[in-house]
């Protein structure tokens, strides 16, 4: 049962990070018969394990936490998702999926295939992250960013617009 439930915050905290709300679930305010929330977490960034939490909020402004869950996500396949956005001006987020810890490196080419800039190499550990390639120094146009290692190579291609 419910009594003056506005909603659910949804909150995560990854490697040992600050907890961050990252949705939000209407409540059912007063309610007498059993209800079912749920809740999908599309964005995940921070490696494989994840704390979940719930802030419970009512009408009056009033909160309780519940206690956190620890939940593992691991990705099934390598993956470099296209940046966003696109087109940008300066900055951008590039994210990358690994089903394994795994050495790479992410490189920016112009479209004559020169290297303009290395901005992540490394060892990474299995799980979903981000990099942000900040292009202010570099003109317009289309760039290529590529990630490699042993076992993945994929390459997307991305627009600056000043």
């Amino acid at each position: 049962t419910e009594v003056n439930n506005y909603g659910f915050n949804v909150e995560r905290k990854a490697n040992n990070g600050q907890w961050e709300k990252v949705g939000f679930v209407n409540g059912n305010g007063n309610s007498n018969s059993p209800k079912e929330y749920s809740y999908i977490d599309n964005n995940l960034i921070g490696g494989s394990k994840f704390l979940y939490r719930l802030k419970q909020v009512d009408n009056d402004g009033q909160f309780e936490y519940s206690e956190a869950v620890e939940v593992e996500v691991v990705p099934t396949q390598y993956e470099l998702s296209q940046n966003f956005p696109n087109p940008f001006n300066p900055s951008t987020a590039i994210k990358f999926s690994l089903p394994k810890e795994t050495r790479l490196k992410i490189n920016i080419y112009n479209m004559l295939g020169q290297l303009v800039e290395t901005i992540a190499e490394g060892t990474y550990e299995t799980g979903y992250h981000k990099v942000t390639f900040n292009a202010s120094s570099l003109p317009s146009g289309a760039y290529i960013y590529r990630i490699e290692s042993s076992d993945f190579v994929q390459v997307r291609k991305m627009v600056l617009i000043k």
